[in-house]
């Protein structure tokens, strides 16, 4: 286990779907770290980052003297520091279908990404609905369908029951849906995926990310 105290760095709370994840998943883990926060869209927010970030991308976690700046790979990094949290299912076949999941949101979903950016303070639903997008989103309803059918579910509102990093991972989404695509029974959902998005939001630990963007505009005006 790390005995040093994390630091993460992130961007903006109202757009930063990648710095969402890890932060979600030590927040909701109880794993303390110190927020370092690089506002996005500025002049300078290139040079800011890459005073920490060898990438020049947020989200990074430091750990000492090790610098992790994936979001996948910070989840995973926990995981492996922290096993006590839970982070993959115990399980060993849900753990497999988590992970891929998990990967699937990492290099998948680019029409839904690209069209659909992070705001999770907006409600701007689509209409209509472009052909891509609906190929995307019906896609990730059969994926949560499919990971709530598993018996660890049973255990819990989220996709494998306890909060995982493979929530993590799709929180952004869930922030997405609520604002693009309000309604997801067009797209074939039995009320699946509209209860896990719920879940989502319902976590103490989102509910924080949402009062830190509501910070940032407050700021900002």
């Amino acid at each position: 286990m790390a005995t040093n105290r994390y630091q993460l760095v992130i961007g903006n709370k109202t757009w930063s779907s990648w710095s969402l994840r890890p932060w979600l998943a030590m927040q909701a883990s109880g794993l303390p770290f110190d927020e370092i926060s690089i506002p996005l869209r500025q002049p300078e927010t290139k040079a800011a980052i890459l005073r920490y970030s060898p990438s020049g991308f947020v989200p990074l976690l430091i750990d000492g003297d090790t610098l992790v700046w994936d979001s996948l790979a910070i989840l995973e990094y926990l995981a492996d520091a922290h096993p006590e949290a839970g982070l993959w299912p115990s399980d060993r076949k849900d753990r497999a279908l988590a992970r891929c999941a998990a990967a699937e949101m990492h290099s998948g979903f680019k029409e839904l990404r690209s069209i659909c950016p992070m705001d999770v303070l907006a409600a701007a639903p689509l209409d209509p609905v472009p052909e891509a997008i609906e190929n995307d989103v019906r896609r990730i309803v059969a994926l949560w369908r499919q990971c709530r059918a598993t018996n660890a579910a049973k255990a819990g509102p989220f996709l494998f029951g306890a909060f995982t990093a493979t929530d993590a991972m799709f929180a952004p989404v869930a922030s997405r849906f609520r604002t693009y695509l309000p309604d997801l029974k067009r797209f074939g959902d039995d009320g699946t995926a509209a209860a896990y998005i719920d879940a989502i939001f319902a976590l103490p630990a989102m509910q924080r990310w949402l009062d830190g963007a509501r910070a940032e505009v407050a700021a900002a005006i």
